[in-house]
């Protein structure tokens, strides 16, 4: 797994034709608010060209890319929180995403109808933003209520998690996302447990059309500016982009975006902004039979890497024998990277780099 993403936004902003193409899924998107009424789930392989060449040295049968998870749900429009439309019945399925994509329309198209009559990429950011809020709060409220009968027994963890949850609610009142809350080792867990969704990172995703991929508009340019101070990626997208591509196979893609001028799809753009926003980064596993890139938090140490593939792994780790990517590529392969004193051995303490190749010892 790379990581799971939840898709959000107002309904015919281009969401379902956004998942559809990059998940290459046969959902439907059409003209009509609450076209999606299921949660739709799609995996997709993570791009890194670096997996290819590691399996070509090694000679792998198969390759195996990181994934990446897409939940993508209704519409959601004002009043969403409280029972508006569709898109708040599904709301729980991302509660557990690890980010969520907020895809913004900034295209005019007269054949396709905005629900709010007219394009204004802020209205809209704002519109999304509130209805999370206000559905974390309503968590919250809840949460608040039972924990301070709990108190009453005079508990301190109780009486200090309704404190945290007092402050956690006037945030929310205040129409501040969770995520704003300065917090410490107990409000951290109890933010964890209450899965809220404006505690998630989040990036957008402006959707324009075909003419407007390479520069952008100013539609773009003005949400660029409103999500500037909170620190969050906007990913440039044309959906109609993403669906070519879709049809294409590798070589065909490559010709196609050359001609657009652009040097990767919307995908892998949307992706690299995913794993930076979440401190990702991915090692490999080089053999015969399989050669597959592994997706871990920046700074993990080599146990914790080695529990991505199995928990046996990480408690019963020994040592980490490391080539990096280049000394690998480099070495033509690990006998040449052994050859040269490039091979290495590393212990519990070791914090993995991006693109090591590794191969890890451990007692059963």
């Amino acid at each position: 797994m790379g990581f799971r993403c939840g898709i959000v936004g107002l309904p015919n902003v281009g969401k379902s034709t956004i998942f559809n193409a990059m998940t290459a899924a046969e959902i439907e998107s059409a003209n009509y608010p609450f076209c999606t009424i299921e949660p739709n789930v799609g995996m997709v392989p993570v791009p890194d060209p670096r997996l290819k060449k590691l399996g070509d040295l090694a000679q792998t049968k198969k390759l195996v890319p990181a994934q990446m998870e897409f939940v993508d749900i209704a519409g959601l429009v004002s009043g969403a929180s409280k029972g508006e439309g569709l898109g708040n019945q599904f709301l729980g399925h991302i509660r557990q995403v690890d980010a969520i994509a907020h895809v913004i329309r900034c295209f005019e198209n007269s054949n396709i109808v905005h629900v709010d009559g007219s394009i204004d990429p802020l209205r809209d950011r704002e519109v999304i933003n509130m209805e999370l809020i206000l559905a974390d709060l309503d968590t919250v409220e809840k949460r608040l209520a039972k924990t301070r009968s709990q108190a009453k027994s005079g508990d301190k963890t109780f009486i200090a998690q309704a404190a945290i949850l007092e402050e956690l609610y006037n945030l929310l009142d205040e129409g501040k996302p969770a995520r704003q809350m300065k917090t410490d080792e107990l409000s951290e867990k109890l933010l964890k447990e209450l899965c809220l969704l404006t505690n998630k990172p989040v990036l957008y995703v402006a959707n324009v059309n075909e003419d407007d991929i390479a520069t952008g508009n100013d539609w773009v340019d003005k949400l660029r500016d409103e999500v500037k101070e909170e620190g969050a990626p906007v990913v440039v997208i044309s959906g109609g982009i993403e669906e070519e591509l879709a049809g294409l196979d590798a070589e065909e893609q490559a010709e196609y975006l050359a001609d657009l001028g652009m040097e990767e799809s919307g995908l892998g753009r949307l992706i690299h902004a995913g794993y930076s926003l979440l401190g990702l980064t991915n090692y490999f596993t080089v053999g015969e039979k399989e050669t597959r890139a592994w997706t871990i938090k920046k700074g993990a140490t080599a146990p914790e890497a080695a529990g991505v593939i199995h928990t046996d792994f990480q408690k019963g780790f020994i040592r980490a024998e490391i080539i990096a990517y280049d000394d690998f590529i480099a070495c033509d392969g690990e006998a040449g990277a052994k050859e040269k004193g490039l091979w290495r051995l590393e212990g519990k303490e070791y914090i993995v780099q991006d693109g090591d190749c590794i191969n890890f010892r451990f007692n059963v």
